[in-house]
């Protein structure tokens, strides 16, 4: 059992498939760092030991029957604390939903239940998904496991941590302005952001209705088109989720780069980049260039606007949400949270009409003029190394703010735009952190941002690095 930390969902998957290993063994194996490495790094809310045992089970027995496994047949998940399960607590963060059992299950989790997942609880998050950093004023913030003592990236910060830990072999999470991209950069695993609705949001506790999107967290881009295989069917009973057709994200994995073009912004996304940041980019472009790919250079918009139009949306849109729980429980929020919400009550109507109205034709022209001669972007996810907890916490109030929007700089405006994109690991800084690049893609690439992440992690480790607190004690 002691090998199961080396290997990945898809390996996993396999060994129990091939009856190398039951689902009630890797199961308990997972339970059980969980509550150990788990409870240290700070990464879970809701360890469900009895419901995932007898889950693994029943899978057991399933597969003793009739020999058939689904693609997940019995592999440990856990998944961010705004994933409704029914029957079971879902908080998001919070003291305010504390105690609250959903009623329902949500569609990405009912879909994954489908294909064999064995749901072992709810992962750390930021309060109410509000922080890019992790911080959480009432649980504490979850921990890094490449050192504690820096951010993990929010607000699917449990997800991140339990990932690259090797607590669970993968997580669905929400980004709303890079919080599957952040937490998975700065952990150094592979997170993928989907095209705004590819995943249905239905049973997940909403931040910003024109922004959230679900994706997956994993250790590998073969990890997350698994995931993204199996959680993205349509939902009639979802009004914004797309009617794309179920699409086998696995089969478009083959290695190969000849032919694909991607384009290197060198305006806003290449300002002010810390040297090892910038260094590692340059060596992940050179591994796909020596892989096949076609580097080319790329212009982009005015990104500065982008970023301003969607901090807009998310804000008046979680203050909509929040307004009536704020006015009666104000003491239940943190201070930092709410201060957050309450922005969105100073903007006037015209304003967030504008922002809402703008947004498909600033997207048809960043399509236009971005992918002009390029198939996929790529940039940062993080212009800045990974930060100290209390660089994000503590000091000059201005100084701290600073540091908090360098954190999103390279990956907010993704989502006003809609667009796919993908945290992958390259490398780690002298300090021992992770170091990421992202690529993005046109509205429902994300088979084509896989396969050359996919490429990109056969011709290197990065992604097989575990962090300190994954070693055995």
């Amino acid at each position: 059992m002691d090998d199961l930390a080396t290997r990945d969902l898809v390996g996993v998957a396999d060994a129990i498939a091939r009856r190398e290993v039951s689902a009630r063994e890797v199961t308990r194996w997972s339970l059980q760092r969980l509550e150990t490495t788990g409870r240290r790094l700070n990464a879970v809310f809701r360890i469900d030991h009895e419901e995932a045992m007898a889950r693994a089970a029943e899978l057991d027995e399933l597969q003793a029957r009739k020999g058939v496994c689904g693609p997940l047949h019995g592999v440990p998940l856990a998944h961010k604390d705004l994933f409704q399960v029914a029957g079971r607590e879902c908080h998001c963060g919070s003291i305010l939903l504390r105690g609250r059992k959903a009623e329902r299950t949500s569609h990405a989790l009912a879909q994954l239940d489908a294909a064999g997942q064995v749901n072992t609880g709810s992962l750390h998050m930021a309060e109410f998904a509000l922080s890019p950093t992790g911080f959480n004023g009432h649980y504490g913030p979850a921990l890094n496991p490449w050192h504690p003592e820096h951010v993990c990236g929010g607000s699917s910060s449990g997800s991140g941590v339990a990932v690259a830990a090797r607590l669970v072999f993968g997580s669905l999470g929400s980004d709303t302005a890079g919080s599957i991209r952040m937490p998975a950069a700065m952990c150094g695993v592979t997170g993928l952001k989907t095209t705004f609705r590819r995943i249905s949001a239905e049973g997940c506790v909403p931040l910003s209705a024109s922004l959230d999107s679900m994706g997956p967290i994993a250790q590998t881009a073969r990890d997350c088109a698994r995931l993204l295989t199996h959680a993205s069917g349509p939902n009639a009973a979802d009004g914004l989720c797309t009617r794309v057709p179920h699409q086998d994200y696995e089969a478009a994995l083959d290695g190969r780069l000849q032919g694909v073009r991607i384009g290197v912004p060198q305006a806003y996304f290449r300002s002010e980049l810390d040297p090892a940041v910038e260094a590692a980019l340059d060596a992940s472009l050179e591994v796909l260039r020596r892989l096949g790919a076609a580097i080319v250079t790329a212009e982009v918009p005015d990104m500065e606007r982008v970023n301003a139009l969607a901090r807009v949306l998310m804000t008046v849109e979680a203050a909509t949400l929040h307004r009536r729980w704020i006015r009666e429980q104000p003491g239940a929020y943190s201070t930092q949270v709410r201060a957050r919400i309450e922005e969105g009550f100073a903007y006037p109507a015209v304003r967030y009409a504008e922002a809402l109205s703008l947004r498909r034709r600033i997207a048809d022209d960043f399509l236009r003029t971005a992918f002009a001669g390029c198939d996929l972007l790529h940039v940062p996810v993080l212009t800045l190394q990974v930060p100290t907890i209390r660089a994000t916490t503590e000091g000059e109030p201005a100084t701290v703010l600073r540091t908090i929007a360098r954190i999103t700089y390279a990956a907010r405006g993704v989502n006003y735009l809609g667009l796919p994109a993908i945290s992958v690991p390259a490398g780690l800084s002298a300090a021992g952190l992770p170091l990421a690049f992202q690529l993005i893609g046109k509205p429902f690439a994300e088979a084509a941002l896989l396969r050359v992440a996919d490429a990109y992690q056969r011709a290197t480790e990065w992604h097989r690095r575990m962090p300190p607190a994954a070693m055995p004690a």
